[in-house]
């Protein structure tokens, strides 16, 4: 039996502003199991990045605001817990990768410094030992001249060295959950590929669990076991990644996966879109979110949201017209 290593439940996230109460987060439950790479994909806007800094206690209060939920993590709720004890947690047991590294380095300390940083606050280490420990980490995820490069400062690192250095410090202090919230969307494809085998040998080595947030499917089918597929603010599919491909049953899911390039695609054809814009989660409509980009809505589609159920053995879909779903894609 799988040993549960993170288990969320009911999350949910409003942001308070003058054009209203943008409800970011809508209820969503999961859990993580240890050693495994789970996947959260979705449009711009979906949630993803807000679910997981409220976990992390990271969101700025005001405007946001956890409103609810539960996030048992080795079973203690990390929202339940007082700011020292979250800040312990925080780049100790769980780390977190961002988007962007040139925002999320300091401009003005080396890299050195901000690794050597979390080593001596965390694990306690004198500045040699911190030191010595740092050009380790940066020779393991593959950066040349590690002793040299700890007196680099980020803006003289290129966008690949930059983003290695940020996943050497989220692993200084061995986490067992690593975040990456699209690590590799500022990236060229061949320096993207790098960083996902390096992610997937160093998780292999420590025995990490991974979350993997991305709008790219096809980075999710190489490094993720589950995947979420979110919408608005909640979870509309949960599926092992080869079911999730093979048999997707939400609509929003078909019409992400219809969208993605094709190698026996013509030469010339328009690559399929999901029609219309997600809805302003400040006026959310009655009923399914998604009903009004849907080709298969159906009256009571307009009328409540369904929830998330299950179809089959660790697949869940949110939708009132799943069984007509079925071998649609």
């Amino acid at each position: 039996m799988e040993s549960t290593l993170l288990d969320v439940c009911d999350l949910r996230t409003s942001f308070y502003t003058q054009d209203g109460v943008i409800r970011a987060v809508r209820g969503i439950s999961f859990s993580l199991y240890k050693g495994e790479t789970l996947g959260i994909v979705g449009e711009s806007g979906s949630g993803k990045s807000v679910s997981m800094l409220s976990l992390l206690r990271l969101i700025a209060e005001p405007p946001g605001r956890i409103e609810s939920g539960q996030a048992l993590f080795q079973e203690r709720d990390l929202l339940k817990m007082s700011v020292r004890e979250i800040r312990a947690v925080r780049g100790r047991s769980i780390s977190m990768i961002f988007q962007d590294p040139m925002t999320s380095l300091n401009p003005v300390l080396t890299i050195g410094t901000q690794i050597m940083e979390s080593l001596q606050l965390h694990l306690g280490m004198s500045k040699p030992e911190a030191s010595e420990r740092a050009a380790e980490l940066l020779d393991a995820v593959g950066i040349p001249n590690a002793s040299r490069s700890l007196q680099s400062y980020p803006h003289q690192l290129s966008g690949g060295m930059r983003q290695r250095a940020m996943i050497a410090m989220a692993l200084s202090c061995r986490p067992l959950l690593l975040i990456a919230d699209e690590p590799t969307t500022a990236l060229d494809v061949t320096i993207q590929a790098q960083i996902i085998r390096l992610v997937k040998t160093l998780q292999e080595q420590l025995g990490l669990s991974v979350i993997w947030i991305t709008h790219d499917l096809g980075v999710v089918a190489r490094i993720a076991q589950r995947v979420l597929v979110m919408y608005a603010g909640k979870i509309v599919e949960e599926a092992p990644v080869k079911e999730l491909f093979g048999a997707p049953h939400h609509p929003y899911t078909q019409g992400l996966l219809r969208s993605l390039p094709r190698l026996d695609q013509a030469s010339g054809t328009e690559l399929a879109c999901i029609r219309g814009q997600p809805p302003d989660l400040a006026y959310l409509p009655k009923g399914c979110a998604f009903a009004a980009r849907c080709g298969f809505a159906s009256p009571r589609c307009l009328e409540g949201e369904p929830p998330l159920e299950n179809i089959n053995q660790g697949h869940k879909v949110a939708c009132w017209e799943a069984e007509a779903m079925e071998n649609v894609v």
